[in-house]
């Protein structure tokens, strides 16, 4: 039987209020009410929309060092069938956001009660599935004052067994993009189709053409995706279909490959407006931006992991993990890395279970490292 440190329990509370980007009402709330209840002589605690940020002022500070945590959930209902399952209908923490926050909460504490000489800023960024809440965080105004010179990140790994750190230096997550795509044309009566024009057969053509993309316009060295996961269109078996829509994402190793994919892609659509007399609108809805690690400081991390007996270290692959925090990396230096979390079922799925020896063994293992910073 798993132990229930106060940790794990705070996960568990967390894990029964998902919430979607943006509307993270009542966990800002708990973690609220959670922070105020620690002693408040080096704590100043502002919010900035659903987010938090929270600095521990230092003894004699002359360095900032950050810690951001996720902590939005996904339109996911959950299968788990856990005693502590989601209490919102169609809204699941299936990607780990109630793990990462009780490991900030766990960070926070500690250097509450036993401060370091530097200042200490934790950021509860809210909307990391979307619509993106990293970037406008970063461009607030109480990021501008309490900028961090370093920064950290986790993300859990259901892949690797809990006690286990995954990283690499250089570029750890790729750029990623959301794809819409509305197509337009002409609805009718089936008996009549040659007086339509018909969204279903263009957009089972388009999606076809789609999967050409990759393959005939990528460098087979280089690495991207093109996934198309939802189709809509039409409402009756016997109504042609005026419109359809196509859901995807867009995943690529290098920004040079996403502006070719989506040229790539715009010339597929414009194919389809002439062949099947409808109109196309593209829209790429939130784009992140790749995760690169800094390589002096990740190898230094590195090196710092390789002396802890307790950790299982592994030098990793880039991934086409999609994560925000790369616009926070892309102005302060840091690094993210993975937090083994031993699942059956791996992330965005309605049975991710997480081991949850990861997080005291994640707060142990981040806050030893921040005090030989």
């Amino acid at each position: 039987m798993q132990s229930t440190s106060k940790y794990i329990e705070i996960r568990r509370d967390l894990h029964r209020i998902p919430e979607l980007g943006f509307q993270e009402y009542k966990t800002q709330n708990y973690l609220l009410t959670y922070i105020m209840k620690l002693p408040q002589e080096r704590l100043e605690v502002k919010k900035w929309k659903t987010g938090i940020f929270v600095k521990v002022k230092g003894t004699n500070p002359g360095k900032v060092i950050g810690y951001r945590t996720d902590i939005d959930g996904l339109p996911i209902e959950e299968n788990t069938g856990l005693p502590f399952r989601s209490e919102h209908e169609g809204r699941m923490h299936a990607c780990g956001h109630d793990l990462h926050m009780s490991i900030a909460l766990g960070i926070l504490t500690h250097f509450v009660e036993n401060p370091i000489e530097d200042d200490l800023l934790i950021i509860f960024q809210p909307a990391e599935e979307g619509p993106g809440g990293a970037k406008p965080m970063l461009e607030s105004a109480i990021m501008k004052q309490w900028k961090p010179d370093f920064i950290i990140g986790l993300h859990v790994a259901p892949e690797y067994e809990a006690g286990t750190i995954a990283i690499k230096e250089g570029l750890l997550f790729a750029n990623t993009s959301e794809l819409f795509i509305d197509l337009i044309g002409k609805g009718g009566h089936a008996a009549y189709p040659h007086n339509t024009r018909d969204m279903v057969v263009a957009s089972a053509m388009l999606v076809t053409q789609l999967q050409t993309v990759v393959a005939r316009n990528v460098d087979p060295l280089d690495s991207a995706v093109v996934t198309v996961g939802k189709i809509s269109g039409g409402t009756v078996q016997n109504i042609i279909a005026e419109t359809a829509r196509l859901e995807g994402t867009i995943r690529t190793l290098s920004q040079e490959s996403m502006v070719r994919v989506k040229e790539r892609i715009e010339s597929l659509v414009k194919g389809i407006e002439i062949g099947y007399g409808c109109e196309a609108v593209v829209d790429y809805g939130s784009m992140y931006h790749q995760v690169y690690n800094d390589e002096e400081a990740t190898r230094r991390f590195i090196r710092y992991l390789k002396d802890k007996q307790d950790v299982n270290l592994v030098i990793c692959d880039e991934a086409m993990t999609g994560e925000d925090f790369g616009y926070m990396l892309e102005e302060i230096p840091g690094f993210m890395f993975w937090l083994g979390v031993d699942s059956d079922h791996g992330l965005h799925h309605a049975k991710l279970n997480p081991d949850e020896k990861a997080i005291d063994f994640a707060i142990s293992t981040v806050t030893d490292y921040i005090k030989t910073l």
